[in-house]
């Protein structure tokens, strides 16, 4: 992995973090009792969402950096998209 792929995905990974902290937050937000239920539930699906898009970004450079390939090609995909892969 060069220094600008390496770069590149250690921007990804640290928005990741990011949204994992703001997901933390926002369940102990709602364990607390300090937001509304239902905001709370949708900016989690936001959230969520959000991650497995990140998720599926990472996995992509990573399978095009082993195929030989330019991992700047890769694209996040949309939300639809992501979300009905099976496992």
């Amino acid at each position: 992995m060069t220094g600008s792929e390496a770069e590149a995905e250690g921007q990804i990974l640290g928005r990741i973090n990011e949204m994992i902290s703001q997901e933390k937050d926002l369940r102990e937000q709602l364990s607390e009792q300090a937001i509304d239920e239902s905001t709370a539930h949708a900016r989690l699906a936001r959230l969520e969402a959000e991650l497995d898009r990140c998720w599926d970004l990472i996995r992509q450079r990573r399978a095009r950096v082993s195929a030989g390939q330019d991992p700047d090609d890769a694209q996040v995909r949309p939300t639809s998209q992501v979300e009905n892969y099976l496992s």
